[in-house]
């Protein structure tokens, strides 16, 4: 496994933008494939966005398709998620993720991969 810390939570106001890191600790961090959960208050964790080991791949959830942009860099052992044109619906704790399997990491489930603590983000209307 490996060791994730979310940051770069916070208030924002509709239409700004925030920028969320993950860094990673404990195994090379290239042998991961890296995505982002969030969790509303009061529904289920959904997925965000992933990313391969090299970055090559990325896919995203149809609602921050054009708005949010997944990036890695493995020499930092980090991984970004920069969210644009946020939406009060957008209002969630996010939560890092890493898994080998690219394939599979939009399904993780909590007992599998390595989980972050999870950072909070706020979009006020």
């Amino acid at each position: 496994q490996v060791q994730l810390v979310e940051s770069g939570g916070g208030l924002v106001q509709a239409g700004g933008s925030l920028r969320l890191s993950c860094a990673a600790s404990g195994r090379t961090f290239s042998v991961f494939a890296m995505a982002w959960f969030r969790q509303a208050p009061g529904k289920e964790r959904e997925f965000v966005a992933a990313i391969s080991r090299n970055g090559s791949s990325k896919r995203y959830t149809d609602s921050v398709k054009g708005r949010f942009t997944l990036l890695r860099d493995n020499a930092k052992n980090t991984v970004y998620l920069q969210m644009n044109s946020l939406e009060p619906e957008d209002t969630a704790v996010y939560y890092c993720a890493a898994d080998p399997n690219y394939a599979r990491i939009s399904y993780l489930s909590l007992n599998r991969g390595s989980w972050g603590q999870g950072t909070q983000v706020t979009v006020s209307s």
